[in-house]
């Protein structure tokens, strides 16, 4: 049998989203019985159907229906678009109807985390976009409470409604302590919600 695991997804362009993923995951992994995996989906082409290695050259696999169908809470992360999640996590959510169908996804926890260039770029649109889907789904949404100090104090990313990372204009700006702090503790809360659902407390 295998070990009961959250699911961490998520699209990244440039790396920062994966590096939020990774500190998410870690927290999730400070969680006694709870494991973290990292899944990431591939691009799409706007002009044809993308053609892509059945394993990424680099970074985590990509997701799988039975990694989404199996996992026991998801994180969903994405960098911001125009204030929406980017087309390549859309895509993979819009081929997730035989889960819905099947409710696959009902009463599992989740949150929503996303990377931006700049302080006011779309940060919090794009989380309630990812959070869209997974409403349908049946899922039940955690943010970041203000019991955690970093929420009041950051002055780069973080929200109650999930965890964010500003990468500043060229985007090469590191995750920030209290980004840090917030992902992990994001992380943490997931898998202790999915602990406590699963057990039926």
């Amino acid at each position: 049998m295998t070990k009961p695991y959250i699911l961490v997804l998520y699209y990244s362009r440039n790396g920062a989203t994966a590096q939020l993923a990774q500190q998410i995951a870690r927290g999730v992994e400070h969680v006694d019985g709870m494991e973290a995996r990292l899944r990431t989906v591939a691009p799409v082409s706007t002009v044809c159907e993308a053609t892509e290695s059945a394993v990424p050259d680099q970074g985590a696999p990509y997701v799988s229906l039975d990694d989404l169908r199996h996992c026991s809470g998801l994180a969903l992360g994405s960098p911001t678009r125009f204030g929406n999640m980017a087309a390549p996590l859309k895509y993979f959510l819009d081929t997730t109807a035989a889960l819905w169908l099947a409710g696959d996804l009902i009463d599992k926890p989740a949150c929503v985390f996303t990377s931006t260039s700049s302080m006011h770029g779309g940060q919090e649109t794009t989380l309630v976009s990812m959070m869209l889907p997974l409403l349908h789904h049946g899922m039940m949404l955690l943010g970041i409470p203000y019991s955690e100090p970093a929420l009041n104090n950051t002055q780069t990313g973080g929200t109650p409604y999930g965890v964010s990372h500003v990468t500043g204009v060229n985007g090469d700006l590191p995750l920030s302590a209290d980004e840090i702090s917030l992902a992990k503790s994001l992380g943490k809360r997931l898998a202790n919600a999915a602990l406590k659902i699963s057990s039926g407390h």
